[in-house]
């Protein structure tokens, strides 16, 4: 019913750009919170950065100034783009999404990326 694909992950070297995108249908799209989560090796998943139905942003202290994140409603898409990777960057990237505030209840399959020294 509900179907949420990111794509876009890589192999890139450290200082290099990507962008994420994901993919939701089976909701109603602008409704919705939506948000990317990574999760490292040996780390807990945690949230990146989300935008609310009205277009708010908010971010990671840490990825903030690299990390921004963008909606298209029109598409049903939000997207990731990433400035400046860092090898700590990698993780598999999750986008997610919520119809109401409180837990982000639907879930993408993840999409890898690594950055290389």
């Amino acid at each position: 019913q509900v179907q949420l694909v990111e794509s876009g992950g890589v192999l890139v070297q450290a200082g290099g750009s990507l962008r994420l995108s994901c993919h939701a249908s089976g909701i109603v799209f602008r409704l919705n919170d939506l948000g990317w989560y990574r999760q490292a090796p040996g780390k807990q998943r945690e949230l990146v950065a989300f935008i609310t139905t009205t277009g708010i942003i908010n971010s990671a202290t840490s990825v903030k100034g690299r990390f921004t994140i963008s909606r298209d409603n029109a598409e049903n898409t939000v997207s990731l783009q990433i400035n400046n990777l860092k090898p700590e960057d990698t993780a598999v990237y999750y986008c997610t999404a919520r119809r109401l505030t409180g837990q982000w209840e639907h879930w993408g399959q993840g999409t890898q990326v690594t950055v290389s020294s």
